[in-house]
């Protein structure tokens, strides 16, 4: 498999730039790194409907263009669609509503390699993460998913009073800040209450970075990014396929239809 871009920037204390898709269409992961202005793409399995063909597809097309791939996953199920997802290939996975400790704990126990030094569940299904050498060594094949690199959701009122402990969960990389569910949890509407939410995000970067775990923030403008260098983020996901088609769609579709509707 291609080196893990995202690992080897976490390691060498790089910065990281990354955007979201929700198309299944390896042809979007395709022109995303046709810009070469990315060093990983977030597939959001959250929100998505896909397969694991679909998810070959999109591992596939990253490292065809020289950049890692994420996959985050919903709550319930995410042992299952996290193994697939690691078999398939992705070299990053960002895990969805946890609250504690212990439940990160359990998270790392299934996508960990079952050795007796990491002491965790995942085998060595031959799929296309193995490749196609049937011979390759298992404890080769053990750190390619320990290489993996594991980011939580912190987005729920819990999980920011337990962050501390969420943050000294050994292989726990990075962290990202939710704004939308985290007001949820407080009974918000996100709407009302920006300057909590944002003080709310600042004490997550400030302990993360205390721990030596990464913040990583999502953004939607270039602009946006001094803000979060000033905390000391160097890890950004920019954009949101269905937010930028929307916005695109609302703008320059609405000034379109007031100059058609002028001809009526």
């Amino acid at each position: 498999m291609k080196e893990n871009r995202l690992r080897y920037l976490l390691n060498h204390n790089l910065p990281s730039v990354s955007t979201r898709l929700l198309s299944t269409w390896p042809l979007i992961t395709e022109a995303v790194g046709s810009t070469s202005n990315f060093d990983y793409i977030e597939f959001v399995a959250e929100y998505s409907p896909f397969n694991q063909s679909d998810m070959e597809n999109i591992c596939r097309a990253a490292e065809l263009n020289n950049m890692s791939s994420m996959i985050k996953v919903d709550f319930q199920n995410r042992a299952f669609v996290a193994q697939k997802a690691l078999a398939s290939g992705f070299q990053a996975v960002l895990f969805t509503d946890h609250k504690t400790a212990e439940e990160v704990k359990e998270t790392m126990f299934v996508i960990r390699p079952d050795t007796p030094e990491d002491k965790g569940r995942f085998g060595r299904p031959n799929r296309r993460f193995v490749g196609f050498s049937q011979g390759i060594p298992q404890m080769d094949y053990a750190k390619m998913v320990r290489d993996t690199v594991v980011a939580i959701m912190i987005e729920k009122k819990e999980a920011l009073d337990n962050l501390d402990e969420i943050c000294s969960v050994p292989g726990v990389d990075m962290v990202q800040f939710g704004p939308s569910d985290y007001s949820m949890s407080k009974g918000w509407n996100a709407g009302e209450h920006v300057s909590e939410y944002k003080a709310a995000e600042r004490k997550m970067i400030e302990i993360a970075l205390k721990h030596g775990v990464q913040p990583r923030c999502e953004i939607n403008a270039p602009e946006e990014a001094q803000y979060y260098l000033d905390l000391g983020v160097k890890h950004f996901c920019l954009g949101d396929e269905l937010r930028t088609n929307l916005n695109y769609w609302k703008n320059s579709g609405g000034a379109l239809r007031t100059i058609v509707d002028s001809l009526k």
